[in-house]
């Protein structure tokens, strides 16, 4: 139930704000009950305005990478608030994070920086069509890329003419693309894809590497370009590019969520390809140069580094993937996690609307645990052995009572 701190919130809210709480945040998809508003966060752990304390799988929907307030990233930007933030030009940690991203990302050979993942995959599309002079994109069926007309999942306000040039295909199904690059013909600007198939509320699934090559393939062929988008994904599959380990490389690629630990920032690598459409489509924003967010991404890029965080996401990640199963299968429960360890989605198998999944992810909230029953969790460097301990003593404890 909520409390009457979170009651008189949430009237205040209405009165002023469209839907009471708008956008992915509203917790109306989460559990009875759930804390619209937090109050702080440390480490791995965040506090709802009521004072409750939970281990935080959520990491604010993917951008908490070393958990809440590191204390390396929070010296650097305050080192940088003490400079300036917003200026008429750019300081120079632009160059810095640039190169830097440069130097990580295999296939990349420039950037360009803004604020969301919205203004990215946005952003990539123009440089694509920019690039080939023609106007189609393919688009996997259900994928989320944003918010802006082109993706958003609500059609609400959007015009035909927005989506007038996408074409759709199923995620892994090379007939589907074959289909849709005939469909586009000559007209064909590039193809996006997710690193794997994290669609919201649906069984995620990991890339056939054959599919990924045959995508690079096409795209080589119909002298379009391949996007790749790592607005959830980037930093958390692998320390450069989600595909790389695969040997298959983007001409263009979106970033955002991980990429500053929590400080809002995206970005757009690409490719030489890609680089002189990128210096002639005009793409800015007042707080695109700001040079906060910037100052946490170098940081966050040291820290993952140094503390070979990748694979310490992994290990952690593949331990909870593991026990939550094994819990399952003592107790007969016919539980599924599927996607990337680091990025695990639980579902349970002859369900109502997430029923159990919703019962799950209730019964872990009041025990401290906070989990989205219909999206995939994240997990952060700040999980530790003792934590993951904790963690499946919880999810244990709740299926138990399932």
């Amino acid at each position: 139930m909520s409390s009457l701190i979170e009651r008189q919130l949430l009237e205040r809210a209405a009165a002023v704000i469209p839907g009471t709480i708008y956008g992915h945040q509203n917790t109306s998809t989460h559990w009875p009950g759930a804390p619209q508003f937090f109050s702080r966060g440390e480490g791995a752990y965040i506090w709802d305005v009521n004072g409750k304390r939970y281990i935080d799988l959520l990491c604010s929907y993917g951008p908490i990478l070393h958990g809440h307030h590191h204390p390396k990233v929070e010296e650097a930007v305050q080192r940088q608030m003490r400079l300036a933030d917003c200026q008429n030009t750019p300081s120079p940690l632009i160059v810095d994070l640039a190169e830097r991203m440069v130097s990580i990302v295999e296939h990349a050979q420039w950037a360009m920086f803004m604020k969301n993942g919205t203004d990215a995959t946005t952003l990539a599309l123009t440089v694509a069509r920019a690039a080939t002079g023609r106007n189609k994109i393919l688009v996997a069926e259900g994928a989320y890329h944003g918010a802006a007309p082109w993706c958003t999942p609500s059609l609400h306000g959007v015009a035909p003419a927005d989506r007038a040039h996408l074409i759709y295909y199923r995620y892994n199904d090379i007939a589907s693309i074959d289909q849709a690059l005939a469909e586009a013909g000559n007209d064909l600007a590039g193809i996006i894809a997710s690193p794997f198939r994290h669609d919201a509320g649906l069984v995620q699934e990991l890339v056939n590497p054959t599919f990924a090559r045959h995508l690079r393939a096409q795209c080589d062929r119909n002298d379009a370009l391949l996007i790749l988008d790592e607005v959830r994904c980037g930093l958390r599959l692998a320390f450069g590019g989600s595909w790389q380990p695969l040997g298959v490389m983007p001409d263009l690629s979106a970033w955002s969520k991980a990429l500053a630990n929590g400080y809002p920032l995206s970005a757009l690598l690409g490719n030489a390809r890609a680089r002189q459409a990128a210096t002639e489509v005009f793409a800015t924003g007042s707080f695109w140069f700001s040079a906060v967010p910037m100052a946490a991404a170098l940081a966050t890029l040291q820290v993952l580094e140094e503390e070979d965080g990748v694979a310490r996401m992994h290990r952690s990640g593949s331990a909870l993937v593991a026990g939550l199963l094994d819990q399952a299968r003592v107790l007969g429960l016919p539980a599924s996690v599927t996607g990337h360890p680091t990025m695990p989605y639980l579902c349970f198998e002859g369900e109502v609307d997430r029923e159990m999944t919703t019962r799950f992810a209730q019964g872990c909230a009041q025990r401290g645990l906070y989990v989205h029953p219909r999206h995939n969790w994240f997990v952060s460097t700040a999980i530790d052995e003792k934590l993951l301990d904790e963690v499946l003593g919880i999810t244990g404890e709740v299926m138990g009572g399932l």
